[in-house]
């Protein structure tokens, strides 16, 4: 039904939009650059595992993972998992993500202020997505505003992480051109330019997914506020 609505093409378009042309962004910077050797030619494993020892960080452990730009890490069981092209690739791609992925274990490390609050919210965020939306969809079945308006603010739960996602990203790329820079894995410019635009293109994601939440809320909201004033 929403997608039949002109209203939810004139929100909800540009945003679709904008998340395409950024997936096209991020998947054109790796391959660019996932096939240009760094002058280390260490791996993306080895040169975890090398920041590792620089940072102090002897309780995580680094591990392979399958698919394409799945890397992550998991505080939880404190491992590092990066995906096979960057584990096994020497590229600037492959040393750009895995610095990316230790600058997390670092604010885990830290206890991060952002990081823990993110962490903290997974729970209600996982709650929030079905149960704001069925709220919303007895609100409109029911034509009542307030388990209407009781929805969003638990749907908007979503983009409140989606919010404090971009500090947490912003700053474990931050991290990770000065670990790149410090430990000598990175030596020239050339290779730095390549590391902040893999590193770029992939925070570029954050903020398409941030203007997508906060769209689809306006979105609603507007639905809300016209319903409201027909009631009245």
């Amino acid at each position: 039904m929403f997608y039949l609505n002109p209203t939810y093409l004139l929100f909800m378009a540009p945003a679709f939009i904008l998340m395409l042309v950024v997936q096209w962004y991020v998947s054109s910077a790796y391959k660019k650059w996932s096939q240009v050797p760094s002058r280390s030619r260490m791996t993306g494993a080895q040169a975890a595992n090398r920041l590792i020892q620089m940072g102090a960080l002897y309780q995580v452990n680094v591990e392979g993972i399958a698919g394409q730009l799945t890397d992550h890490y998991d505080p939880k069981s404190k491992v590092l998992r990066l995906s096979q092209g960057v584990y096994q690739s020497s590229s600037i791609a492959a040393l750009a993500i895995a610095a990316h992925e230790l600058g997390h274990a670092m604010q885990d490390k830290e206890a991060y202020f952002p990081l823990q609050l993110r962490g903290a919210l997974v729970p209600a965020v996982n709650i929030g997505s079905y149960l704001g939306w069925i709220l919303l969809m007895v609100g409109f079945f029911l034509q009542s505003s307030t388990f209407g308006w009781l929805g969003l603010g638990i749907f908007s739960i979503g983009a409140v992480f989606a919010l404090l996602t971009l500090p947490v990203e912003l700053n474990a790329s931050s991290r990770a051109r000065q670990l790149l820079q410090e430990s000598g894995l990175v030596t020239s410019q050339d290779e730095m330019q390549g590391v902040s635009h893999v590193l770029n293109a992939a925070a570029l994601t954050y903020v398409a997914a941030l203007i997508t939440a906060v769209m689809q809320i306006l979105y609603y909201a507007t639905m809300l506020i016209g319903f409201g004033r027909r009631r009245d």
